[in-house]
């Protein structure tokens, strides 16, 4: 049984960034951290009034993420009890579920000494999140362009991004089940055409840090945020009220309510004060790309941090 306590913080993300559908996630200095001890009993305890409800649940993402992995190697986990903190909203588009994910993977890598690579992180959480976009960033940091099909899982990673961010985050909670019905079934094929050449040109933009010509490609995004942008209010407004205050643009952040603008370096904060004025149905704060992913540390105890 292991006797040291140690703490996992995995970052936050905003994903899809427009014509990135399920694909293109960006990693955001925002955390979910996990303090973790040994125990007789497996125990969850989440602290603060944004996670507060979960107690009341019955089972965690974090703990069936961590069961779900070690089942893969047939090993079973030796009990723990788990206080977990969030400085990042729930059900607002930044990858909650996906943070939750990932440090229960990494906490059965830990306690079983499993040594798992990243791409295998990557691909144990992939098949619990169903897409790749939010839990690789999560894993790797950075930007990361992904693939995955059920099974099959193909990544490029892009470390350093040369952009600041403003999340823009509204009162209301939209769930990711909600905002998927908004989307249709299938596009015609010219335009499935269409909205590929308008992701490619956004992704090869990031790659070579143009955010300026990358904003341009998410404005035309046809995948998604036609369809979900009638659960973001005053979307329209605040993005072009952004662009006019020097930010390169803006996107719904994963399946929303959240938005996520993107500004050149040195503007997010002036912008961000000017937003919140102009905005006072959103809550705007400054956010830098995380480019460690997730990472462990050793702590004394839970009760000591």
């Amino acid at each position: 049984m292991f006797n040291e306590s140690f703490s996992i913080h995995v970052p936050a993300s905003s994903a899809n960034l427009g014509p990135g559908f399920d694909s293109v996630g960006l990693a955001i200095n925002r955390y979910l951290t996990v303090y973790v001890e040994p125990s007789k009993t497996w125990q969850t305890r989440f602290l603060g009034t944004e996670l507060n409800m979960l107690n009341n649940e019955d089972e965690n993402l974090i703990t069936k993420a961590a069961h779900f992995t070690a089942d893969q190697y047939g090993k079973t986990l030796p009990p723990c009890r788990l206080e977990v903190q969030s400085n990042f909203p729930l059900s607002k588009g930044l990858g909650s579920s996906a943070t939750a994910i990932v440090a229960g993977v990494e906490i059965a890598n830990i306690l079983l000494d499993l040594q798992l690579s990243k791409k295998t992180k990557a691909l144990l959480a992939s098949r619990l999140e169903k897409h790749p976009d939010n839990v690789i960033p999560a894993i790797y940091g950075g930007l990361t362009i992904s693939y995955f099909n059920g099974d099959e899982l193909e990544t490029v990673h892009v470390p350093d991004v040369a952009v600041e961010l403003i999340v823009a985050i509204p009162d209301h909670e939209l769930y990711t089940k909600q905002a998927r019905e908004s989307l249709p079934n299938l596009l015609p094929f010219n335009k499935a055409v269409e909205a590929s050449a308008i992701s490619n040109v956004l992704v090869a933009s990031l790659i070579k840090n143009n955010w300026k010509k990358a904003a341009a490609m998410m404005n035309r995004d046809l995948f998604h945020e036609p369809f979900r942008s009638k659960w973001v209010p005053f979307y329209d407004e605040l993005k072009t009220t952004a662009v006019s205050l020097g930010a390169y643009g803006a996107a719904i952040s994963g399946s929303g309510p959240s938005i996520v603008c993107f500004t050149p370096h040195q503007k997010a904060a002036s912008i961000t004060e000017q937003l919140s004025l102009l905005f006072p149905q959103y809550r705007f704060e400054t956010v830098f790309p995380d480019r460690k992913g997730v990472h462990v540390e050793k702590t004394v105890s839970v009760s000591a941090v």
